[in-house]
């Protein structure tokens, strides 16, 4: 995801059905996210073929649990008690937004370090095999932990986007607190069913 793409593609064709459940962070009342996805937005005004993320909407995707037809409530109540135990020792902590990721599906932010967040993937794969039985997917291979400015809707030229965001934007920090457990059932349209915090007991 970080080699610049000459050209964009329309991301639905692929994603289409959604109605998987994902672990995310949101991140749509941290005022850092909020702040530097709107200015994205506002450097990306008049770029045609984008669907951009409503900043309440501004997430990080984790992993992706299996579809959701395939996990009950019980066992999504199973993993996020069994996140919560492996999480339990994970403080609150922070990370950094502002370098840009170009895929010719979608323009992320890179989220900084990868360490920091590396409990929180190995928890929702612990998790998930424990009370699914199965392995989830990671959503991108390698794992690159992002938070997605928008998505592509259609065929063009990747140089409108990258000419309008560049290499970077001004760093912000964001506070990482907790991990839902989320619905996605159809584009851009999600339901948190879960919440773990993060060093709760």
């Amino acid at each position: 995801m970080s080699s610049l793409p000459t050209r964009m593609a329309d991301c639905w064709e692929r994603r289409r059905p959604q109605d998987r459940l994902y672990w995310q962070v949101l991140l749509g009342d941290d005022p850092g996210a909020r702040a530097i996805v709107q200015e994205a937005h506002d450097r990306l005004a008049g770029v045609p073929g984008l669907d951009r993320v409503p900043p309440e909407s501004v997430h990080l995707t984790t992993f992706v649990a299996g579809r959701s037809d395939e996990i009950t409530g019980d066992q999504v109540r199973v993993m996020a008690q069994e996140a919560a135990g492996q999480l339990a020792r994970v403080e609150p902590f922070t990370v950094t937004l502002g370098r840009v990721l170009y895929h010719p599906e979608s323009v992320a932010l890179e989220a900084r370090p990868v360490e920091r967040l590396r409990p929180l993937l190995e928890a929702a794969k612990f998790a998930t095999r424990a009370a699914t039985g199965r392995d989830g997917v990671l959503d991108h291979e390698p794992w690159t932990p992002r938070v997605t400015l928008a998505y592509s809707n259609s065929d063009g030229p990747a140089a409108p986007v990258i000419d309008a965001l560049g290499e970077r934007l001004p760093d912000r920090e964001v506070t990482i607190r907790s991990i839902h457990i989320v619905d996605q059932e159809a584009a851009l349209s999600w339901r948190p069913v879960a919440e773990v915090r993060l060093g709760a007991s």
